[in-house]
């Protein structure tokens, strides 16, 4: 259970505002802060068991995707999640391509930040919604795209969303075994290896899950 977390940004009144958050919600946290590149590295080594890093990409000592790379190679262990004034489609897709295991847009609302969070603590990837449409060419049904069944539709849209194994088979009312089973072809499919590389295979091609994607409840 994750019970150290580190805040990473350099706007006071932000970074104090969203630790009086995530306090509140998450009360079973140690949460530290810092407002600089190195402060963040100094935390890490100074606490080896912090679990979770919560990162603005723009600080005074590193900006960009740099800022993310330059503090995993210091620290790869715990999760991190960016926090950006810019989701560009590149930005979010080169931040999970380095080891984020979340994008969270400085605009979103309380709620999908605090939903954030707690996807990526479940084994989860989060991802700004609109990335999925994210494609110069015309969006394609996942059927279309990867030649996958319904059900494999379901459980790749669901995969997008960030859920869990567990989650997936309790809402797809299905065994864990079953999707492992499903995870597997489609990882081959989109030439992935983990969740991760596979939200980013499938938000690169641009794939539309929507409802008409959905199967009708019965296995393939």
């Amino acid at each position: 259970m994750l019970t150290r977390a580190l805040l990473v940004d350099d706007h006071p009144m932000f970074r104090e505002g969203l630790a009086l958050l995530l306090a509140h919600e998450f009360p079973q946290w140690q949460l530290l802060q810092a407002g600089s590149l190195e402060q963040a590295a100094a935390r890490l080594a100074e606490t080896p068991d912090i679990g979770l890093v919560i990162l603005d990409l723009s600080l005074p000592d590193s900006t960009g995707l740099a800022t993310l790379t330059r503090l995993r190679l210091r620290a790869p262990a715990p999760r991190y999640v960016v926090l950006s004034a810019n989701d560009d489609p590149e930005l979010v897709v080169g931040a999970v391509e380095q080891g984020a295991a979340g994008f969270v847009p400085k605009s979103s609302q309380t709620g999908a930040m605090l939903g954030a969070m707690r996807t990526v603590l479940d084994g989860g990837v989060v991802l700004p919604a609109p990335l999925g449409a994210a494609s110069t060419a015309p969006a394609r049904s996942a059927t279309e795209a990867l030649g996958v069944s319904p059900r494999q539709s379901e459980v790749l849209r669901l995969l997008i969303e960030g859920k869990t194994n567990k989650a997936i088979s309790r809402e797809l009312g299905i065994a864990e075994s079953t999707v492992k089973t499903h995870l597997e072809t489609l990882y081959r499919k989109l030439d992935a290896t983990s969740r991760t590389q596979a939200v980013v295979a499938a938000a690169r091609l641009g794939l539309r899950l929507d409802g008409a994607e959905r199967s009708d409840g019965t296995e393939p």
